[in-house]
């Protein structure tokens, strides 16, 4: 059952991805200078 190991892993990689890239894009500033 390799396989099932390997897929689950690809998942919580990418998982693991789009949280980094939501969180990212909720907490750093914002480029544009709105706040100024």
């Amino acid at each position: 059952m390799w396989y099932f190991a390997w897929i689950l892993g690809i998942g919580l990689a990418c998982g693991a991805g789009i949280l980094n890239a939501l969180w990212h894009e909720t907490h750093l500033p914002d480029p544009g200078g709105a706040d100024e």
